[in-house]
């Protein structure tokens, strides 16, 4: 009776008393899982049914009204006829209204009319208003009007009445001689009971007939019930309920499919809800099955009670047995069982001790102590190695990323001084050379002046705009030079203001706006002035509108618009240049104003974006440049504003 063999055999019928609940749970579980999914399968099966009932309704309507448009009926009826020809056509089809849209008079904003009209017939669920409605049939108004039902846990609502109307719409072209427009038709589903019954139908077969599933079909218009088979009262329908705030958030708010258990009205169901669509795109409404959840959660409830209470009458008979077998072996397994489990959970001091039993069991027990006093020791050491080993890491990667870090700010700044110092040098070189032959041109218009005397008179006028020209050529050079050698030459800023400056550039680049067709648009909503050398703000925003016109090429739109602005407390002018064109590539955003930087290969240096750059810079200023939502680049300029002198000796007193 104490034999390890004949103990083992005990525990292998354990199991029965053990293991069987755990399995027993674990498969009622699993079971109910796959019997809801089952359930969900069914529901969405159905959803699809109705949907293709739905689209095929969609189709048949269009291909009729295709077909009336192309009829030789219809091209032989005179326009007196018209109307007589289709209220008959309409009736024969089952439509709520049929009429014809003469290309003349088409002003209706509908996708499918708009798609009719470009010769492609269409035929969409659309929305119609209350006043639409009236204007094609009073009926249809009053037939679309529905109180509205407070319901349960729908989202509040002011309103009383839902009086618009979800119709199939339905537009195909006319190409008829002396008939060119478009025929347009449509079914009002709201109250559409024979619809929506026809739905009911091809689902749930049964549901009349008291079968296990027990459905219902509705439409809805937004979370409106405005054709639907559910029941308020035995024999009233629930039009004018409205679905959960749950739902209408998941399918009308986010555009998903709802297949799971809905409260509907007074039960519980199996739902499927499927989003809705106009010609616009906008979710307007959903279509819904679903059947009673109540027959199904019986049998399943049924089902595990059975199950259950077979288990208990098999348990009740074998336990005292198993009880009184087990008692010697089950308690030292459950012991090292515990420990172990202690262990796992990072208790590495648990022991068996003296509860780990006797005979073999308590050496297998003394054992596990043994083996669990050199794990403990081997982990305490593995720890100290570790922590050790973790410091050592994050030290050394500390000292690596700072390093990193100051030569990758290094480089930066080694080829930023290269570039700059390259630009300088050959600034100052063109600027050296320009100014040795104006000198000379200069020195030579004295003497020409001289020579002429009296003579001279006759061409004064000319002399002097040469005279002006050589005075720009210095200008200038002295701009180059003031780039070059920055340090050299002394602060020339001036207080500004913007609109002019701005007004003189388009002057200056008008030759070249006019060669296309560009539109200029101008804002000025800038109150301060600001504080820069006109030139070179002048220099700056004619390069922005240069790049901007050879960004849109033959057409296109030039903005240029300022507005106060303020940065990190200060206050200032931010002047937004913007354009129409293809704008920057993304992951050049970042690179325009790099020294050499160009898209135009053949034509630019590259320098215009880095020089307006300094200019700004040097004032004071940002500049920046961005893409345009709709579209274009926008290149944007802050300056710091001007301080007015009474400005000044107020701060200062």
């Amino acid at each position: 009776m104490n034999s390890v063999r004949f103990r083992l055999l005990i525990l292998a019928l354990a199991p029965m008393v053990v293991l069987m609940p755990l399995l027993l749970f674990l498969g009622m579980t699993r079971w109910t899982a796959d019997y809801d999914e089952v359930l969900i399968a069914n529901v969405e099966s159905d959803l699809r049914i109705a949907e293709q009932y739905l689209s095929r309704l969609m189709v048949q309507t269009g291909d009729e009204l295709q077909a009336v448009a192309g009829s030789v009926e219809f091209a032989q009826t005179p326009p007196l006829g018209r109307d007589a020809f289709f209220e008959e056509k309409r009736a024969a089809l089952g439509l709520d209204f049929l009429y014809f849209l003469p290309r003349a008079d088409m002003t209706d904003v509908w996708p499918v009319i708009q798609s009719a009209a470009q010769g492609q017939g269409r035929t969409e669920i659309d929305i119609f208003s209350g006043e639409m409605l009236a204007t094609i049939s009073s009926d249809l108004a009053e037939r679309a009007r529905l109180p509205l039902i407070d319901t349960e846990a729908a989202v509040p609502t002011d309103r009383t009445v839902e009086d618009r109307g979800m119709v199939i719409h339905s537009a195909t072209p006319v190409t008829l001689r002396g008939r060119d427009g478009v025929l347009v038709g449509g079914i009002l589903l709201n109250r559409n009971l024979g619809f929506i019954d026809t739905i009911n139908a091809l689902v749930y077969q049964d549901a009349t007939g008291g079968g296990s599933r027990q459905g219902t079909a509705t439409l809805f218009l937004e979370d409106v019930r405005v054709s639907t088979n559910v029941r308020l009262f035995e024999d009233v329908r629930a039009l004018g309920t409205r679905v959960s705030a749950a739902v209408r958030g998941k399918v009308l708010g986010e555009g998903q499919t709802w297949l799971d258990r809905a409260f509907v009205v007074n039960d519980w169901y199996i739902s499927g809800y499927l989003p809705l669509t106009d010609s616009f795109g906008d979710y307007v409404g959903m279509l819904y099955v679903g059947f009673l959840e109540e027959p199904f959660t019986i049998a399943k409830r049924n089902a595990f009670l059975a199950i259950l209470g077979a288990f208990v009458a098999v348990l009740l008979l074998s336990a005292p047995v198993f009880l009184r077998l087990a008692k010697g072996i089950f308690a030292p397994l459950e012991r090292m069982t515990h420990t172990m489990f202690l262990v796992q959970r990072g208790n590495l001091s648990a022991r068996n001790g003296e509860e780990g039993g006797t005979g073999e069991i308590g050496e297998v027990a003394g054992h596990l102590d043994d083996l669990l006093d050199q794990v403990q020791e081997r982990d305490q050491d593995l720890r100290t190695l570790n922590e050790e080993l973790n410091v050592r890491v994050e030290r050394r990667t500390a000292q690596l990323q700072s390093a990193n870090e100051k030569l990758e700010e290094t480089f930066r700044q080694l080829v930023m001084s290269e570039k700059l110092a390259s630009i300088g040098e050959i600034t100052a070189g063109v600027a050296h050379e320009i100014n040795n032959p104006v000198a000379v041109i200069q020195g030579n218009m004295d003497v020409i002046r001289e020579s002429l005397g009296e003579d001279g008179v006759a061409i004064r006028t000319e002399l002097g705009l040469v005279d002006r020209q050589i005075a720009r050529i210095q200008t200038i050079v002295g701009k180059l030079l003031q780039f070059a050698r920055p340090g050299e030459f002394a602060d020339l800023k001036q207080t500004v203001p913007l609109e002019p400056v701005i007004t003189d550039c388009l002057v200056l680049v008008n030759h070249v706006i006019s060669q296309a067709e560009i539109g200029v648009e101008t804002r000025f909503d800038a109150v301060h002035d600001v504080r820069i050398d006109p030139g070179e703000l002048q220099q700056v925003l004619i390069n922005l509108i240069m790049n901007a016109v050879q960004a849109m090429g033959s057409e296109g739109v030039l903005t240029l618009q300022t507005m106060d602005a303020e940065r990190d407390g200060i206050a200032g002018v931010c002047v937004a240049v913007s354009d129409t064109g293809p704008g920057i590539a993304p992951e050049q955003v970042n690179d325009v104003f790099a020294p050499f930087y160009t898209t135009k290969q053949a034509e630019g240096t590259g320098l215009g974006l880095s020089i307006s750059q300094t200019l700004i810079q040097r004032a004071g200023g940002l500049i920046s440049a961005r893409n345009r939502k709709g579209g274009g680049a926008c290149f944007e300029i802050w300056l710091p504003a001007a301080v007015r002198e009474t400005d000044a000796l107020t701060a200062s007193a």
